[in-house]
């Protein structure tokens, strides 16, 4: 069973920055692509980024592109989602995710591709 377990969320000002983390559980962190998708209330739950198994490739919502970086530590089963220049429509539960198979998932934006969840972690942006 991976358990993943994000931090970093908080409440910032407009125009600030935030490092959420996401450290998983089990030993084949390597061998899977990881993402992180958001959520606002009433809203679903939306792509933001993802990162290949190595880290050599990064794939972006257009919505964040230029303000935030996805990351990974092989070693220390983490992935990273740096967030910078936030914006009030960035408020929501950001989730780290990891999906059924090795590899990219053939839709990276579909939730369905993905079987494991953090629990989030609230991000809140002040205007």
């Amino acid at each position: 069973q991976v358990q993943l377990v994000e931090s970093g969320g908080g409440l910032v000002q407009a125009g600030g920055s935030l490092r959420l983390s996401c450290v998983a559980s089990g030993r084949t962190f390597s061998s899977y692509s990881m993402a992180w998708f958001r959520q606002a209330p009433g809203k679903e739950r939306e792509f933001v980024a993802a990162i290949s198994s190595s880290g050599g490739s990064t794939y972006y919502a257009d919505s964040v592109k230029a303000r935030f970086t996805i990351s990974r530590d092989n070693v220390k089963n983490t992935v990273y989602l740096q967030m910078n220049s936030l914006k009030p429509e960035d408020t929501a539960v950001y989730y780290c995710a990891r999906p059924k198979a090795w590899g990219l998932p053939r839709s990276l934006p579909s939730p369905h591709e993905y079987n494991y969840w953090g629990q989030g972690t609230q991000v809140t942006v002040s205007s």
